[in-house]
């Protein structure tokens, strides 16, 4: 079999043959230097120790046999005693290490997959659906078999059903229904907030980093006459469209590609951008991590040259950061400030999601206080 050049390929040997196939990552990490062939066979105990070495093993057995000894890799992860903290900025920085050293791991079971998205394993499940709507249709060159992560493709078929079945919006009255890759609607206190916030104008607003399109979706749901939401992300763009075509809004909002801003003026700018300053490791986490507030600044730089006189600004932020010692208050209104901006009000929300309240999680003190906002900024006169 011969591989695109333009394709990671990851290599194994099999007896005294060498085998090759395209590598997928959708988060973009290097094919495995070290393969091995593994099946039914192997205890959890023995794969564990050889992918906490960085030797991938690749799946030749039962496709159920893999979900499971995935699992409990996974426990012996888990069961690992933590340090104590003496900050929560240090709880913060181990609890990366350990989310980017427990994926490591668990990456290192592999599976194949054939041209057409198919697990040529014993009882694996029908993957074609859920590897279309994040790899695309195969095209010349790109159809051919490929080995993949079997945590990825468990990813895939869980960002599938997210997809099908949709995230209930109480305050839409309606599903959004996320793609792969397109962070989902589940904390809904800033959908909340944009549902209550008073509207300077019903004429024309931006929604700045779209997403799946659910602020641009209540703000048409609300009576905005024309709503136009903007992202820099192809998966995005398809799905904020496909969101609001479905729940009827196609001739209020103008889903476009952009880099933050559309052209012109609007008395009414929303933007939810993601809360934390730090790096990504994956491609769905860009919608939580902004590094060095990239995104939060561009919006604030660039919001008093969009606004109509006398419009405002919805910058919706969690406080999250703050509590974790990745960014002051006084940072942020120095951000404010220093962008020709002021504070025309605020309204705040306190966090519903179940990790709010579970004392067992690494990063519990900062998340029970934690605070989420909508700040109404306009130009300074």
């Amino acid at each position: 079999m011969t591989t695109d050049p333009t394709f990671p390929v990851i290599q194994w040997t099999d007896g005294n043959q060498t085998h090759s196939a395209r590598w997928r990552s959708e988060a973009g990490v290097a094919p495995p230097r070290r393969v091995v062939l593994a099946d039914d066979r192997m205890s959890a105990d023995a794969a564990y120790r050889q992918a906490s070495e960085g030797i991938a093993l690749l799946w030749h057995g039962d496709f159920h046999n893999a979900r499971q000894l995935l699992q409990a890799m996974a426990r012996r992860i888990d069961r690992k005693p933590r340090k104590p903290a003496a900050t929560p900025l240090d709880a913060f920085n181990a609890h990366r290490q350990m989310q980017a050293q427990r994926a490591r791991t668990l990456g290192m079971v592999l599976i194949p997959l054939d041209a057409g998205y198919s697990i040529p394993l014993r009882r694996a499940p029908d993957v074609t659906q859920a590897c279309l709507e994040a790899y695309g249709e195969p095209s010349e060159g790109d159809g051919a078999p490929s080995v993949v992560s079997l945590r990825e493709v468990l990813g895939l078929v869980g960002a599938h059903e997210w997809r099908k079945k949709g995230v209930e919006i109480a305050a839409l009255g309606a599903r959004i229904h996320p793609y792969y890759g397109v962070f989902s609607p589940v904390r809904g206190e800033y959908v909340d907030l944009v549902a209550r916030a008073p509207l300077p104008s019903k004429a024309l607003a931006f929604d700045i980093g779209t997403g799946t399109g659910v602020l641009a979706a209540l703000l048409a749901k609300r009576g905005v006459e024309r709503i136009v939401a903007t992202d820099a992300d192809a998966r995005a763009l398809a799905c904020a469209r496909e969101n609001i075509e479905r729940l009827g809004f196609a001739r209020q909002v103008q889903v476009c590609e952009a880099d933050l801003f559309p052209e012109g003026r609007a008395p009414l700018i929303v933007c939810n951008p993601p809360w934390l300053p730090a790096r990504p490791s994956a491609p769905i986490e860009r919608a939580v991590y902004d590094p060095d507030n990239r995104m939060l600044r561009g919006f604030l730089d660039g919001l008093g040259a969009h606004l109509e006189p006398g419009g405002e600004g919805w910058l919706i932020l969690s406080d999250f950061a703050e509590h974790l010692g990745l960014r002051t208050r006084e940072a942020l209104l120095g951000m404010i400030e220093s962008a020709g901006l002021r504070v025309i009000g605020r309204d705040d929300i306190r966090p519903v999601h179940p990790k709010a309240a579970d004392p067992s999680d690494p990063l519990h003190r900062a998340r029970a206080a934690e605070v989420t906002s909508l700040w109404r900024l306009g130009t300074t006169p």
